[in-house]
């Protein structure tokens, strides 16, 4: 069965890489572009995982990780921080309910190990 991964990310154009990366793995891509579409998304397609960009219009990415932790409590669907803040994000990101976070530039080459180790739980 195809896995699906939740982008979460406000620049299209850095969404639309990251999507076409991500089908060339074999995952069904969904998109949001803030952190209300990420809520409705995860709501309506209960995704397999979720990369989820920190800063976001609207609601930021800590804001909506907490909300979805908070509606879809029994789900452990590992949702991963992207940003460009740095690791000293980490902490803040891990109290909101991420697994894990990434830096961007995304370094694609080490992206598809990080989400099969997330997605062969």
């Amino acid at each position: 069965m195809e896995k699906k991964v939740l982008i979460v990310e406000d620049y299209e154009d850095t969404r639309e890489f990251m999507k076409i990366l991500l089908e060339s793995y074999g995952y069904k891509v969904i998109e949001a572009a803030d952190g209300i579409e990420a809520i409705d998304r995860v709501k309506q397609y209960h995704p397999d995982l979720i990369l989820m960009d920190i800063s976001l219009p609207v609601v930021d990415g800590l804001t909506a990780t907490r909300a979805i932790r908070s509606f879809d409590a029994d789900s452990r669907v590992p949702i991963i921080a992207v940003t460009a803040f740095g690791k000293n994000y980490y902490n803040k990101a891990i109290e909101a309910g991420c697994n894990d976070l990434i830096d961007k530039p995304v370094d694609f080459d080490s992206l598809e190990p990080i989400l099969r180790s997330y997605l062969s739980h």
